[in-house]
Order: structure tokens, then sequence, then C-alpha cells
């Protein structure tokens, strides 16, 4: 549920920004309650963004039952929820600002002509950078391509430490816009965060790759640089990454306290064993004025619990 009429002065400010594809499960559940620790703990704003930009697999029902979860969990949210599905006009804007400074070209390459290239971290093609100098002759643009300068950018993670990506041999040039009219997350995500004032980005460590690009439009855009935390992703018996694609089970609302019990122990917190007899607002009082990040366990996977 949003919270009424939230101070503006205060400098922190986290969100949670799920995509309406499934019931909420468990490892979305880890984000949205180590992003909204990070942000209350130090009496900051949270707020709830909806990222349905995949039109093909978000769904309206979705949405809902993940926010009525969330509700019956105890969470809260500061200001009015933000759907990206509404805010073409900011990405488009955002477009034209990285075309006017030379750093967008037009792309004609399809996914079948890029399948046998190098696969980059997040298991998408490295772009061997074809259309860089122009369209070849008769070929139409099917999307915009940022392009990718030669350096290495690095940054510091609050959980993760040092992390370094060669963009241009690791990512090169990345999709901004197809030519259907729809934005890339990548493009979408940075927007919006910089629209929220966002401060702290507290997410699962699957988006760690993707976050070079992310500063990388920060600074083009001439956005501020948030603080990054990437929480470790629950994985299953497999090692598969808990999602709707692999039918994780979705979170059980009507045992909130040992739900959420589950998670801040998965996040290397310490709740007392007293906790299990408490009341939800019991647990969260707990949950936010015990919160410590250097507790989260230095990695990038951990099993769920069973």
């Amino acid at each position: 549920m949003a919270l009424q009429n939230p101070s503006e002065s205060l400098l922190v400010r986290g969100r949670f920004a799920p995509s309406p594809t499934g019931p909420l499960h468990f490892g979305s559940l880890v984000a949205a309650l180590g992003s909204c620790l990070q942000a209350r703990s130090q009496g900051g704003l949270w707020t709830l963004r909806v990222e349905d930009l995949d039109a093909a697999r978000c769904r309206p029902e979705y949405a809902q039952d993940m926010l009525a979860t969330l509700e019956r969990l105890g969470f809260a949210w500061d200001g009015e929820l933000l759907w990206q599905s509404r805010r073409g006009p900011r990405y488009a804007a955002a477009l034209g600002r990285l075309a006017e400074l030379g750093a967008v070209f037009p792309c004609a390459c399809s996914r079948r002509e890029l399948a046998d290239s190098q696969l980059a971290p997040d298991g998408a093609a490295v772009y061997p950078g074809t259309c860089r100098a122009g369209l070849a002759e008769g070929r139409r643009a099917r999307a915009s391509r940022l392009r990718v300068p030669g350096e290495r950018l690095a940054f510091v993670d609050a959980v993760q430490g040092h992390v370094s990506q060669d963009l241009a041999a690791e990512v090169g040039d990345f999709v901004l816009a197809r030519a259907d009219g729809s934005y890339a997350y990548q493009l979408a995500v940075v927007v919006d965060d910089a629209d929220g004032g966002i401060t702290e980005i507290v997410r699962g460590a699957d988006l760690l790759a993707s976050t070079p690009r992310q500063i990388l439009l920060q600074r083009l855009l001439g956005y501020a640089t948030p603080r990054y935390a990437h929480l470790p992703v629950a994985v299953d018996a497999d090692g598969e990454k808990l999602s709707k694609q692999t039918l994780a089970c979705p979170v059980d609302a009507a045992r909130p306290v040992p739900t959420l019990l589950a998670v801040l122990r998965f996040l290397g917190q310490e709740p007392p064993a007293s906790l299990v007899d408490a009341s939800v607002s019991e647990l969260w009082n707990w949950a936010i004025a015990n919160w410590r990040l250097d507790r989260v366990p230095f990695c990038r996977q951990l099993p769920a619990p069973c």
C-alpha cells in the first residue's frame, strides 16, 4: 500500500522494480525485502515500480497479485506506483538526447545474424559492430544501439565488492530501442531511477553484469550514479535461478512471519527465535532496527530454503 505524504526532504531513496510476469516468488521477495530494509534502516523512502515493458509476458493481473502479496506481508511504499508502460515519452526524450551526442546509431542486424556471436556475461550476444559505420545498402534499421567506448568501467558494489567490465569487448554496442517503438530495459531503468531520485539500488546479483551499461548511460545523460548493492540470487536444487520460467513456487503470504524470517536468514541477518511468535508489525520493527548490509553473504548465488 502507498504511504501518504512522504517527507521529500529525506536523502535516501530506494526502490523495488518487479516485472509482472507471474506470482511473486522467494527470489523476488529477497530483492523486495533487502531494498526496503536498506532504505528504511536509514530513515529513507522506498518506492515501487512495475517494469511492464514486455507486453508479451506482462499481465495486469500478475501486477495486482504481486501488490496484494506485498501488502499482506507488511510492505508499504512511498508515493505513487510507477508503471514503465506509461513512460514512453520520457524514454524517447532520453534517446533523443543521446542521439544529439552522437552516441546512437541504427542497426539492421537480426537475432539470427548475431546467433554465432560471443556471449556477454548475462547471456546476450556481444555485438560485433556490424552497423557501427552505417547501414548496408538496402538494409533497414531494426533497432537503435548505443555506441560503446573502448574503455573499462569499474565500480564498488556494497555487497559484491570491486566490479570491472570492458564494455566494448564483453558487451559491445547495446540496444536502446527497437523499430516497433519499444524501449530496452537498460535505457528505461536508468531514466526511471534518475527521475525518481533513487540513491540506493539493492537488487539481485543476476543484474550485476548490467550495471556498467547503466552507469555508462547515467554518465552520458548527466545523471547521478546511485549506490549499488547486489544481493545473492536464490537458486533451486539444480542451481537454477528461481524464476517464473523455472516454475518457482509463489510466496506464501498467508504465513507472513515465517516467510519474512526465511528471507532475513537467507540475507545473513540473525532474527531471534522469539520472533516466530511475533506479529507482522513487530517483525518489521525488529528488521528495520537491526538490518545490517554487511551481514549479507558475499556471493552471487545461494540455495533457497526448502
